[in-house]
Parts: structure tokens; C-alpha cells; sequence
């Protein structure tokens, strides 16, 4: 079989990916002693990759207008994270983009830095039940 009837006759799930950062403050109230130190509000430069579903391979979702959007979201040059984890920065990024892109898988990783962070896959299947 040749490349293009082997492509032909698979469903590749197709994602696109975006990046982006913003600056930001956040705290570990429940920091165990060891890391004391995460309990205070301290700063981190918030690193954002975002993977999602398209259906089709011609820009069906354009890369800089799904980035354009996703920044939107973050308009504050600072963002106040409060006691939120890379997860739960994740979690709530993710109900945006269900809600303006429904039923597709999205991946999102999050970082503190681009040293220490968190990788979510929401699948589409589960956005349905």
C-alpha cells in the first residue's frame, strides 16, 4: 500500500498548537513545611501551549485567531492566580474553550516558567456525557 491509500484510510486526529505567556502571581496556602515558601504570593512567568481539534487540514481553525482569543481571555498584563495550581489554570482555560469550541479534544500545558508545570488532555468523548 502506498503512503497516500495508507493516509486515505486512516482518521488522523488532527490538532493545531499555540503558545503564549503571561506573567503572574499565585500562592500554595496548604504548602507543607518543606516548601514553606510556596505559601506566600510569589510571581512566575505562566508559559500556555494549547493543542486543539480541527477537522479538516486547511486552517480550519486558524492558528493566530485561536491565539488572538486565548489571550483575550488573559487581558490583565498581570494575572492575580490567588491559591490556583498549573491543573486548576488548566481546568478553567479549558471550560473557555469548550464552551466557544465544543466537541473536540484539547490538550493544555501550563508552566511555571517553562521549568515546572502540569499537561491535561480533555478528551471531546467526554465533553458529551
Amino acid at each position: 500500500m502506498n503512503a497516500a491509500a495508507t493516509i486515505a484510510s486512516a482518521t488522523p486526529l488532527r490538532m493545531i498548537w499555540v503558545t503564549f505567556q503571561r506573567a503572574g502571581f499565585h500562592c500554595w496556602p496548604d504548602a507543607p513545611k518543606k516548601r514553606e515558601y510556596l505559601s506566600a504570593k510569589h510571581r512566575h512567568l505562566f508559559k500556555f501551549r494549547v493543542w486543539i481539534q480541527v477537522w479538516h487540514g486547511d486552517r480550519e481553525v486558524e492558528f493566530h485567531t485561536f491565539l488572538e482569543w486565548l489571550e483575550g481571555l488573559y487581558r490583565d498584563n498581570i494575572l492575580q492566580l490567588d491559591g490556583k495550581s498549573c491543573e486548576t489554570i488548566s481546568d478553567e482555560l479549558y471550560g473557555n474553550i469548550a464552551s466557544n469550541y465544543p466537541g473536540r479534544d484539547v490538550w493544555i500545558e501550563v508552566s511555571e516558567d517553562g521549568e515546572c508545570g502540569s499537561f491535561s488532555q480533555y478528551a471531546a468523548s467526554e465533553q458529551r456525557k
